[in-house]
């Protein structure tokens, strides 16, 4: 039987993307910072918030678009909807949603949970039950948080999307260097090529609060620039690996179809494939 990995676009086997919340006026420096790196990032808004002297204007969120990054849901209010009825919840996320499309006229479709988002529950919510909506209500991810670790790894679950580490982590320095430091998949553990993400998120008024921009500096100068590195924004990075399960294989494993609008990458057995969009291609014995 034959391994399969997925590869990001040009057959890298890394990506990195941001997460930053809230809105606030830091993340116009922190874009600044990051675009000279080309890292990517999510920024995460709350609808009521936006147009004051504390948040982005509805122009500033179009800049930053133009620039390649994503923005998306993080409640109208910023209220943690493992705490609030789930009839709260849904009202919170698609108040967020129908006004950010209509002040950006853009869809959105990714989340990062406000608050303690779901590391709690109350007010009969359940993990279950917010997955359940948020998949009516056409979020397709939602970033969580609590786990940080140097693994590296894809989410299994796109409603519970663990990133790597919150910048203020005291060994996200560490984390970024042990990712750069990786040059190719493992060659003596065939079941080890998985693709690798780090993922960084925080609040970019903690930079001033902590009088520590070089920080972030510091971690843009290790994670970016890399030419082994795919820079993406969250959901860039949703639509493709959702793209590569896509894939329709044959039952001997040799046949490829793909019915994507995409063209991607992947290994088989240390040899890497490209198939476009609408192909069908044969792997080789």
């Amino acid at each position: 039987m034959r391994y399969y990995f997925l590869r990001f676009p040009e057959g890298k086997f890394k990506a990195v993307t941001f997460s930053y919340d809230d809105a606030v006026r830091q993340d116009l420096r922190l874009a600044e910072i990051i675009n000279r790196h080309g890292i990517k990032c999510a920024f995460n808004v709350n609808s009521a918030w936006l147009n004051d002297a504390h948040h982005l204007s509805t122009q500033e969120l179009q800049a930053l678009i133009k620039d390649g990054h994503e923005i998306t849901v993080h409640g109208q209010i910023h209220r943690a909807p493992g705490v609030i009825r789930p009839v709260d919840g849904i009202r919170e996320v698609l108040m967020c949603r129908l006004e950010l499309e209509q002040m950006l006229g853009r869809i959105i479709r990714g989340m990062a949970y406000p608050d303690s988002g779901i590391t709690r529950f109350s007010n009969q919510a359940s993990y279950e039950s917010i997955r359940h909506y948020l998949k009516d209500l056409g979020i397709v991810y939602a970033r969580t948080l609590g786990g940080d670790n140097d693994r590296f790894d894809l989410p299994q679950d796109w409603y519970a999307w663990m990133p790597t580490a919150h910048h203020k982590n005291p060994k996200a320095l560490e984390y970024a260097e042990k990712f750069a430091a990786i040059t190719d998949p493992d060659r003596c553990h065939p079941a080890a090529h998985d693709a690798r993400l780090f993922y960084l998120w925080g609040h970019s008024y903690e930079f001033d609060n902590d009088n520590n921009w070089e920080h972030l500096e510091k971690l843009c100068e290790v994670l970016g620039g890399k030419a082994d590195t795919w820079y993406a924004t969250n959901i860039e990075i949703y639509d493709y690996v959702t793209a590569y399960h896509s894939l329709v294989h044959s039952a001997d494993g040799k046949t490829v179809y793909n019915p994507t609008l995409l063209k991607i990458w992947f290994e088989v057995d240390k040899k890497l494939y490209c198939i476009e969009s609408g192909q069908t291609l044969t792997i080789e014995e």
